[in-house]
């Protein structure tokens, strides 16, 4: 599988709900030698507001950034999203 499969699979696990396995497919990517992009980062970003997972959308914004990764408005907008739902918006 290539980068566009690995991201379409994960913005589907989380349009599902199911946020475990979009960081399961970003952990094999590593595993399949797949460089994650800016979208991949944003759809598991996308998944952790969809469940208020505040901790790790910033995470992933950090990662990221040391992965020499730009994260975008759509990055941001997610995270703050989640922390929103996680009600951490201080």
């Amino acid at each position: 599988p290539d980068a566009i499969s690995y991201n379409a699979t994960i913005s589907a696990c989380g349009k599902d709900a199911n946020r475990q396995e979009a960081f399961a497919l970003l952990a094999a990517m590593g595993r399949d030698i797949v460089k994650p992009t800016t979208i991949t980062y944003n759809a598991v970003i996308t998944a952790c507001e969809k469940g208020a997972m505040w901790q790790q959308a910033l995470a992933l914004i950090t990662t990221m950034e040391h992965a020499f990764l730009q994260p975008d408005a759509i990055s941001f907008k997610a995270a703050m999203s989640a922390c929103e739902k996680g009600l951490e918006w201080q």
